[in-house]
């Protein structure tokens, strides 16, 4: 997925407009408002010039003739207060246009934001292996916001002044098509204007954007890595980079405004030409004006300049909003890409509670003849155990042995692999994953705590979960006490990946949201290795109490910590080389023998 535009690269998609407008089909009712409101508007466009023609005319016609005030004042004030209606209605028009359309890409940046994160929560998680953080969020925030402007800038917007241009113009060529080809005589400059600067923001759009996300991901990375950044006193050389990627924004976002700058004073410089070339034209003769009366002349200059002023007021715009409506289908097409990604998980029917409660599972596993390769890596290679239901098993081995794929396809985070996993005998390929994950709680050595309260993060904002239950599954671990210490006790804010707390009250904290949901399996990779003494004693009492008539699979670091383990797995690339009890493994002097040792003498 491309974070970024190519400059100068076509990207106008009729069928990615297409797309986003399938999304407005819930609120095709603001459409056709919307599609309405043009129409009317466009209607409208010409009516006040040519009023204000009409009035001119039978004033000046009347004022010739030495008419008295009494019959020509009644209709100037006749007119004044049609056009004072007709602007009213104008405004109120163009109002709800403005208001119906942002109010349609509200809603569908809604629903489009929705449906982009719901695809997110169901990409398989190697997925999340290949794409950066940062790209998904871009996705999820910016491109879709930027979507927006399809509607409230883009399509809709620009039909209606296209329709409105179209309207005054045939006005014109209707009052006299000779005066109305004078005063476009300067238009092919500004079609020409408009094209080169239509290209150049456009270009400057796709560098302004590319900077915006360069500065994101920086600022993003660096707040995240600030403690190392200190650390090392690297602050002087990472504000350089900073400053030169600010540079480059900076110099994009110049260029966008140079041609803003040329742009509209070359556009209102075209405007007063044809208002010239209007003046000049008309005041050489009467007859090169199909022979009308120096009053109806008045009254055609008059509109004519106000329809110049209305005529150029939408042109001035429309290349503005092509390159709106532009950027908009480039960030659509990169969403689209999110939504056209079919590397999810299978969507599963719902499981009623009687089924719950008949699967249950006993917790027995057993991996045959297991293989998994990551792209052309393999990771597993015919892995083959059986761990009874209630029996702790360790796995040990090097970084990169297997170790994590091995709990991970237990998962069913990965789905694609060779061999059979089975719990209880059965498949879990058979099994729905509600079902499955419901009975396996993970407690991982990287905490994550979500920004919000102790309650939220250890039930996840699950609201069947009751204050007894989540207590008893505190007070189990032995950390309800500390936590009615704290300002709030459960309603304490931990804030952003749990700053506000030690590692080691993170990790209970993991410990006990593991806990809460009753597993039949528990998945502990290495829970103690990053707590202190007192949190790692804690916990290893509550693993005591907490693994009795569970299986329990350890991810190992410290070997000291697996001693009591039914069975120990060691890993090697990818294979098990050997399998046994602690006392086992050192008689044979093998592997897990080395292991133990150099752990135990660098101490």
């Amino acid at each position: 997925m491309q974070s970024s535009a190519e400059p100068g690269k076509k990207t106008f998609n009729i069928n990615v407009l297409r797309r986003i407008y399938a999304f407005a089909a819930p609120y095709r009712n603001k459409f056709y408002l919307s599609f309405f409101l043009s129409l009317l508007l466009a209607v409208m466009s010409p009516l006040r010039p040519f009023l204000i023609q009409l009035t001119l005319k039978e004033g000046l016609t009347h004022s010739a003739k030495g008419v008295i005030l009494s019959g020509v004042g009644s209709f100037i004030i006749e007119m004044t207060l049609i056009q004072l209606v007709l602007l009213l209605l104008e405004s109120f028009a163009r109002f709800y246009f403005i208001y119906t359309t942002a109010s349609l890409g509200q809603n569908v940046v809604r629903d489009l934001r929705n449906t982009t994160f719901a695809k997110i929560l169901n990409l398989n998680v190697r997925q999340f292996d290949t794409t950066p953080i940062g790209t998904l969020t871009t996705r999820t925030i910016n491109d879709v916001e930027s979507v927006n402007e399809i509607f409230s800038d883009g399509f809709i917007p620009i039909l209606a002044d296209l329709l409105s241009i179209i309207a005054i113009l045939s006005y014109m060529f209707y009052t006299d098509w000779a005066i109305t080809l004078v005063c476009l005589l300067p238009f092919p400059f500004l079609i020409i204007a408009t094209y080169f600067f239509k290209e150049s923001v456009n270009k400057s759009f796709v560098m302004v954007r590319n900077a915006i996300a360069s500065l994101n991901a920086f600022v993003q990375e660096h707040l995240s890595g600030m403690a190392v950044i200190q650390y090392f006193a690297a602050e002087k050389r990472e504000l350089e980079k900073f400053k030169a990627i600010n540079a480059s924004h900076r110099k994009a976002n110049i260029k966008a405004i140079f041609a803003y700058s040329v742009f509209f004073p070359f556009v209102e410089l075209v405007s007063a030409v044809s208002i010239g070339l209007l003046v000049w034209w008309t005041a050489r003769s009467t007859s090169l004006s199909n022979g009308m009366t120096p009053e109806e002349l008045a009254g055609v200059i008059t509109s004519f300049i106000l329809c110049i002023n209305l005529l150029f007021r939408p042109l001035r715009m429309l290349a503005d909003k092509f390159n709106v409506l532009q950027m908009g289908i480039i960030a659509a097409e990169r969403i689209f890409k999110v939504l056209d990604n079919n590397d999810v998980m299978p969507i599963e029917k719902s499981v009623s509670v009687e089924e719950q409660s008949l699967q249950k599972l006993s917790g027995a596993i057993e991996f045959k003849d297991v293989s998994f390769a990551y792209k052309d890596q393999q990771v597993l290679n015919k892995i083959s155990f059986e761990i009874s239901a209630g029996q702790t098993v360790a796995l040990v081995g090097n970084t990169g042995s297997g170790k994590t794929t091995i709990v991970s396809l237990l998962n069913k985070l990965y789905p694609y692999y060779t061999g059979d996993i089975r719990i209880d005998g059965k498949d879990i390929n058979s099994m729905s994953l509600s079902s499955l994950r419901k009975e396996i709680a993970v407690v991982l050595q990287d905490v994550f705590l979500f920004n919000g309260t102790v309650r939220d993060n250890i039930t996840l904002r699950n609201p069947q979960i009751t204050e007894e239950v989540l207590c008893r599954a505190t007070k189990a671990i032995g950390i309800h006490e500390y936590i009615m210490r704290l300002p709030g006790g459960y309603d304490f804010n931990v804030m952003e990946r749990g700053t506000t707390l030690s590692m080691g009250q993170r990790q209970l904290l993991s410990f006990a949201r593991a806990v809460l949901y009753n597993p039949s399996i528990l998945i502990l990779d290495e829970a103690t290795s990053s707590v202190d003494v007192e949190s790692e004693m804690l916990i290893q009492k509550a693993i005591d109490t907490l693994v009795a008539g569970r299986t329990a699979v350890v991810i190992a670091h410290r070997l000291s910590t697996i001693r009591k383990a039914n069975l120990i797995l060691v890993l090697d690339k990818g294979e098990i080389i050997e399998k046994g009890t602690h006392e086992e493994l050192l008689s044979k002097k093998g592997r897990y023998f080395e292991l133990h040792n150099s752990q135990f003498a660098a101490k």
